[in-house]
């Protein structure tokens, strides 16, 4: 899979994790986002067909439900949502893509994107088209391994969020979500012991099926059995493994 990282924006750091002239070749973490078996000129002909664009700005879209296919997202900083909606035109939240992850999969089943992405806040966006990494893989197999990648990825996304949804209660599925962010961040190596919500709390009620109410009392609950420390959008674990219980069910 094509991983996309978050830039250190710290005083120290030479690149803005919104800064355009961030290249394939320029990133501190190439590392973690290519085949470990990619040459330099691989890496400058993979580069070529990455398109960056101006920063999204929250509630901007990055596309739209039944916009034509034509490539695929890979987040570099900040946070996207993807949503549906039903048949009655209410919205439904049906992922949360992190730095380093890719958005835009379901497109290829129809030639068409079926959610619609929207920007949780300002996020920095490598867009790559497909047509285009297609024909490069047929002369990097490295790269193709991570398409193939990438596809088993969200097939693998989709029955999470089916067992997220199966779960019995509400603080199975908060639990869940939060477990799944601190896993994240982790592979990402980032903190997975406190980490800043992109997501309002009606989003994740929708997203899990639950009332905002339901959402705030959980998260109330957890921070007073002092699993979590929860500052707005700031969560600290204080716990991981009682949260990984609440989470199984083994509480």
């Amino acid at each position: 899979m094509i991983h996309i990282q978050v830039v250190d924006t710290s005083p120290t750091s030479p690149h803005c994790a919104h800064d355009k002239r961030i290249s394939c070749g320029n990133c501190r973490l190439n590392t973690l986002c290519l085949p470990i078996s990619l040459h330099i000129d691989d890496i400058d002909r993979l580069n070529d067909i990455v398109q960056r664009s101006k920063p999204l700005q929250k509630g901007e879209y990055l596309y739209r439900a039944n916009d034509r296919f034509s490539s695929l997202f890979a987040i570099r900083s900040g946070a996207v949502k993807a949503i549906t909606l039903s048949d009655n035109g209410e919205e439904q939240v049906t992922g949360f893509y992190l730095p380093g992850e890719v958005v835009g999969m379901e497109g290829l089943a129809e030639d068409r994107y079926t959610n619609s992405a929207i920007a949780l806040e300002t996020a920095s966006i490598c867009e790559i088209p497909f047509h285009s990494m297609e024909e490069l893989s047929t002369r990097i197999p490295s790269l193709q391994r991570n398409i193939f990648q990438l596809m088993g990825r969200e097939i693998t996304h989709d029955q999470q969020i089916i067992t997220l949804l199966s779960k019995s209660t509400a603080e199975q599925r908060i639990a869940t979500l939060l477990m799944s962010i601190s896993t994240r961040n982790h592979r990402r190596r980032l903190s997975a012991m406190s980490f800043s919500l992109p997501m309002s709390r009606t989003d994740i009620g929708n997203f899990l099926g639950l009332t905002i109410e339901t959402v705030s009392r959980v998260f109330t609950r957890l921070q007073k059995l002092g699993i979590l420390e929860v500052n707005r959008k700031d969560i600290a674990i204080n716990d991981l493994d009682e949260l990984r219980n609440i989470a199984s069910g083994a509480e």
